[in-house]
């Protein structure tokens, strides 16, 4: 078959002059923006890979290293002291006050501390 008489090179022809016509270069600006786009890209990458072997490497590090934990706190701070028994509750009444002025022994109360006077050692600090 001769070359002329091909259907399919005529159609090739109109293919490649559409081709041609369409494979038009974009401006330099265009050109230098992608650029610009993918060297920032790249060195955003960079950057976070070097981010993340820094703080990877200072985590083994770190945990490498011997630690001495220190004195241990508590997670919250102490309660305060409930009264003690011997105080008056706003409930009770009132302890009566002595006033008369004679001398004589304080009235006996019923949490009185032992007499420890033979010991002045061993004395406790009232409550």
């Amino acid at each position: 078959m001769h070359d002329a008489q091909d259907p399919l090179r005529s159609l090739f022809r109109e293919a490649a002059s559409a081709g041609r016509s369409g494979a038009v270069l974009p401006p330099v600006s265009v050109i230098a923006r992608r650029g610009e786009q993918v060297r920032r890209r790249r060195i955003v990458s960079v950057a976070a890979a070097c981010l993340l072997v820094l703080g990877g490497s200072s985590a083994a590090v770190a945990a490498l290293l011997p630690h001495d934990p220190g004195p241990t706190l508590p997670a919250t701070t102490p309660s305060p002291r409930p009264p003690s028994p011997s105080a008056t509750s706003p409930d009770s009444p009132p302890t009566p006050v002595r006033t008369s002025t004679s001398p004589g022994p304080p009235p006996a109360t019923a949490t009185s501390q032992p007499d420890t006077s033979t010991t002045p050692t061993s004395r406790r600090p009232p409550q």
